[in-house]
């Protein structure tokens, strides 16, 4: 798991090789104004999940893992959003069986660990990273970019 601001997003785009196609698709669009919903970058290779939500309280938490992609997690607007985070071998209690088609399986195992992403800050999540976003209180915006492993 990563978590830095949009202004050092730089360091990170050589650690997968599509992690630059994401961080000039944020340079190059106006990702704030989007409309909700998905919209593709590369194909299934990369894309981008707008959402506008409300937070949940964070005793709601469920924690989720996917094969398939890693998650770049951007908040655009709104209050500080919380994530719940816990190792891959500590997500134990599944919720239901891997959803292939959706590339998630969800865990009400008690997260490790919490820490809060602000506006124009990220976090990268790997298959190893077990995280149940959207808490907090108030109303955001994020962008949610899938990259194919």
């Amino acid at each position: 798991m990563i978590l830095d601001s949009l202004k050092n997003k730089e360091r990170y785009a050589s650690l997968h090789p599509r992690f630059k196609t994401v961080f000039d698709f944020i340079d190059t669009h106006d990702i704030a104004s989007m409309e909700c919903g998905r919209h593709d970058i590369d194909g299934d290779d990369v894309f981008v999940n707008v959402q506008e939500l409300d937070l949940r309280d964070r005793s709601q938490a469920r924690l989720e893992l996917h094969r398939k992609y890693i998650d770049i997690q951007l908040l655009l607007r709104g209050p500080e959003e919380v994530f719940g985070w816990s190792e891959k071998k500590d997500c134990l209690t599944a919720e239901g069986a891997f959803d292939e088609a959706k590339d998630i399986q969800l865990f009400t195992d008690c997260p490790q660990c919490f820490y809060t992403v602000g506006e124009g800050q990220f976090s990268i999540l790997f298959p190893e990273d077990g995280h149940a976003p959207m808490l907090g209180e108030g109303h955001v915006k994020k962008c949610i970019f899938k990259v194919k492993i």
